[in-house]
C-alpha cells in the first residue's frame, strides 16, 4: 500500500560556478538568509546547506555513467503521485484533482532542479543551470539552459516557468496548490531568467519543492482548461514522451533520443530504456500472472505469500526469472488502516483504540505473512524522528505548553501497539477492547453496541485490492467478538479514488512514506486545515492544535538536530491520538524480474529508481531468448 506522494523531487542536472559561489553554496541556507548574504551562481540547493556534489560533478554516484541505452522495460509502479492511479486511467493530465492519470506522466516534463537520491533533500539544476538566492532568501533567480526545448522544438522560456508554477498554485492538485501557498509570485525577468518570490513565511524546503515542479508549455495550454481531465497528450519537455496507450489498459513512454538534457551531468547514466510500459490491472493476482507470462518484466511484490510461495512456474525454474532483494533505508513512514474521525462514531480515541486491539499482528505475520514483516509503531518508522523511551528535556519543552489538552501518556513512554499472544484471539486484548468501548459510552441494546443517540457502532474497511481480504477477514471476526459488526467494501479503482478524495469511508488502508527532511507537504497529512480539503492526505481528519503547532515547528526547524527533536515530539502526540491501526513494513524491496536487466552497483539511500537508473542488458536478453 503506497501512496500519492507529496510534491517531492526527482529529475536531473548541474552547472558551473565561480570559486566564490561554490563557497557560498556550502553555507546553510538559513545562515545565508540570517546574514543577508546574496548567494549567486549556486549549482545546487539543500534545506540545511549541505551538498555532497561539487560544482564540477559529472554524474550522480548511484548511476552507471556509460549505461547502455535501448531496450524496453514494463512494470507495475510501486508508487504514484497527485491524481495518478495504478489500477486504471482516464486522463493524461496528472497534476490536477480531476480524473485518474497513469503513474510516471511526470517523466514527460522537466523541472528546474532534480533530486539527488543519495542525499536527504538536495537538488541540482536540470532546466535551471544556476540559481541565485536574493533578498534574505525570499527571491530565487533561476537561469535557464539555452538549449532547453519542448518536444516540438520550441524553446522553454521563463514565461513557461512563470505560467507553470502560477497555474499549479491556482488550479493544481491540492497536494501541490496547498503546499506552495507561500510562493508569492513568479515572473520572467527575461527569456532565460525566471524570478520566484516567496512570502517570507516559507520553510527552507519550499524553494526546493517549487524547483521540482513540472514545467509546461504556456503556448500549448493557451485556450485549454488546465483544471479539466483530458486524453489529449500534453506537450512535454522531459526525457520521455507519451507513446502508444489505451485508456485504462496500458501506456508506453518513449525515450526522447535527442532530449536536450541528455548531457546534463545529473541526467548522465539515467533514462536508459527506449520504452517504458505500464500495464493496468485491478487485481494483484492477475498482475502477477501477467508477469509470469512475461507480459510484465519487472515486478515488485508487496504480498508476502506471493514472494514465499508464488514462484513455482517454469520460467523461474529455468532461471529466466530471478528474485532479488534490495535494502530499503528510506523512512518507512506510516502504514495502517486510518479511521475517518469526521464521522461521530470514531470521534473518541478510546473507540479507535478498542477497534485496533482486535487486530492480531503476531498471528497475521506468522500465518499469512510468513514472518516477513515488522510491526509499524510510529508515524516516522525507520527514521531518527521515531519517538522512543521517555521524552528528552527538549521534547518536553515543546510539549509542555499543550499539557492541559494532551493525554498524560504523551509525557511518558510513547504509545505502542501491544504484542499479542499470537493465538489470533488474544483474550486479554479483546477484554481490554470491550472495556474501552464501555468507557467511550457504547452500550449493548438488542445485541448491538449503540451510543446515547441509539446509533450502532459498525465499521467498513474500504479497499481496492482483493488481496487484503485474506488479511482483513480474521480481523473482522475478532471485531464481531467484541460487538462491532465489520465489513469489507471492495470498490473499483475510479470509485476508490473519488471516495478517498471526498473522505467517504469509515476506515481505509494507506501508506505515507515521508522524506528524510519533511517539508510543507506534511501539512496535508496532519494539519487541521487539510482535514477539510478534498483530495488532501489527511485521511483521518486530524484536527489538533498541538499537532498544528508541532508541524509548523518541524518544517521551520533551523537544523537537522532540531528537526529530529520536533519530529519525536510530534510522533508522541500522533500516536497518542489512535488515528490508525498500525500495519507493518519490511526494510527490503522484493523484486522479481526477467533476467535481461542491469543495475548500478550502488543503490541510493533515499529512493529505488528502477525506471531511471537500470538498463536493458542485450547479452542477458540474448541468453534468455536462446533458452
Amino acid at each position: 500500500m503506497t501512496t500519492r506522494a507529496m510534491p517531492g523531487i526527482d529529475r536531473r542536472t548541474l552547472m558551473k560556478l565561480t570559486a566564490g559561489s561554490a563557497v557560498a553554496a556550502l553555507i546553510p541556507a538559513g545562515a545565508r538568509a540570517a546574514a543577508g548574504i546574496e548567494a549567486t551562481g549556486l549549482h545546487g540547493l539543500s534545506v540545511f546547506g549541505d551538498l555532497s556534489y561539487p560544482p564540477d560533478f559529472t554524474h550522480f554516484a548511484y548511476v552507471r555513467p556509460d549505461a547502455p541505452k535501448g531496450g524496453r522495460m514494463s512494470f507495475r509502479p510501486p508508487d504514484w503521485a497527485y491524481n495518478q492511479n495504478p489500477q486504471t486511467f482516464n486522463t493524461l493530465h496528472s497534476f490536477v484533482l480531476k480524473g485518474d492519470a497513469p503513474p510516471r506522466m511526470e517523466m514527460t516534463f522537466t523541472r528546474l532542479m532534480t533530486r539527488a537520491w543519495d542525499e536527504p533533500d538536495a537538488v541540482y539544476g536540470e532546466l535551471a543551470e544556476i540559481v541565485d538566492i536574493l533578498e534574505d532568501g525570499n527571491l530565487y533567480r533561476f537561469h535557464l539552459r539555452p538549449t532547453a526545448v519542448h518536444h516540438d522544438g520550441t524553446p522553454i522560456t521563463a514565461e513557461d516557468v512563470a505560467f507553470s508554477l502560477t497555474i499549479l498554485k491556482e488550479k493544481g492538485h491540492p497536494l501541490v496548490s496547498q503546499t506552495i501557498e507561500e510562493m508569492a509570485g513568479v515572473e520572467a525577468e527575461d527569456e532565460r531568467t525566471a524570478l520566484v518570490r516567496f512570502s517570507g513565511k516559507q520553510t527552507r524546503k519550499l524553494p526546493l519543492i517549487v524547483a521540482d515542479l513540472p514545467i509546461f508549455s504556456k503556448a500549448w495550454w493557451d485556450g485549454r482548461d488546465f483544471s479539466a481531465s483530458t486524453l489529449e497528450v500534453p506537450l512535454g519537455c522531459g526525457p520521455y514522451k507519451v507513446g502508444n496507450f489505451q485508456a485504462g489498459r496500458y501506456i508506453e513512454y518513449e525515450r526522447v533520443r535527442d532530449w536536450w538534457g541528455n548531457e546534463v551531468p545529473s541526467a548522465v547514466g539515467r533514462n536508459n530504456f527506449d520504452r517504458i510500459r505500464v500495464d493496468f490491472y485491478r487485481d494483484r493476482t492477475v498482475a502477477f500472472e501477467a508477469f509470469k507470462k512475461g507480459n510484465t518484466r519487472i515486478f515488485e511484490t508487496f504480498v508476502a505469500k506471493t514472494w514465499a510461495t508464488g514462484f513455482d512456474f517454469p520460467a523461474f525454474h529455468e532461471k529466466k526469472v530471478v528474485k532479488k532483494e534490495f535494502p530499503d533505508f528510506r523512512p518507512a513512514g506510516a502504514q495502517g488502516w486510518f479511521f475517518n474521525t469526521r464521522r461521530a462514531k470514531f470521534a473518541d480515541p478510546r473507540t479507535r483504540e478498542a477497534i485496533g486491539l482486535a487486530f492480531d499482528f503476531e498471528w497475521t505475520n506468522t500465518n499469512l505473512f510468513y514472518g516477513s514483516y515488522v510491526r509499524t509503531e510510529s508515524f516516522f518508522e525507520n527514521s531518527p524522528m521515531k519517538a522512543e523511551g521517555a521524552p528528552s528535556a527538549d521534547e518536553l519543552g515543546l510539549l509542555e505548553p499543550f499539557r492541559d489538552s494532551l493525554p498524560e501518556e504523551v509525557f511518558g513512554e510513547p504509545w505502542t501497539p501491544p504484542v499479542s499472544d499470537g493465538s489470533g484471539r488474544d483474550r486479554s486484548q479483546l477484554r481490554r477492547a470491550v472495556q474501552l468501548l464501555t468507557e467511550a459510552g457504547w452500550t449493548r441494546r438488542d445485541g448491538a453496541l449503540v451510543d446515547k443517540g441509539g446509533n450502532a457502532l459498525t465499521i467498513e474497511f474500504m479497499t481496492n485490492a482483493p488481496t487484503f481480504e485474506r488479511v482483513l477477514q480474521p480481523y473482522l471476526d475478532n471485531l464481531r467478538l467484541i460487538g462491532v459488526p465489520a465489513s469489507i467494501r471492495l470498490v473499483d479503482a475510479a470509485q476508490y479514488q473519488a471516495r478517498l478524495d471526498g473522505f467517504d469511508f469509515d476506515a481505509v488502508g494507506r501508506r505515507f512514506a515521508l522524506d528524510a527532511t519533511p517539508g510543507e507537504g506534511i501539512r496535508q497529512l496532519w494539519s487541521s486545515r487539510s482535514a477539510g480539503i478534498d483530495g488532501s492526505n489527511n485521511l483521518a481528519g486530524i484536527r489538533e492544535p498541538a499537532i498544528d503547532a508541532l508541524v509548523e515547528k518541524l518544517i521551520h526547524a533551523k537544523n537537522r538536530e532540531a528537526m529530529t527533536v520536533v519530529g519525536r515530539a510530534l510522533d508522541r502526540v500522533l500516536r497518542a491520538g489512535r488515528y490508525w491501526v498500525p500495519n507493518w513494513y519490511k526494510p527490503v524491496h522484493t523484486i522479481a524480474l526477467w533476467d535481461e536487466y542491469g543495475w548500478p552497483e550502488t543503490k541510493p539511500r533515499y529512493e529505488f529508481p528502477v525506471e531511471t537508473t537500470w538498463w536493458y542488458d542485450e547479452e542477458k536478453a540474448a541468453r534468455l531468448d536462446s533458452q
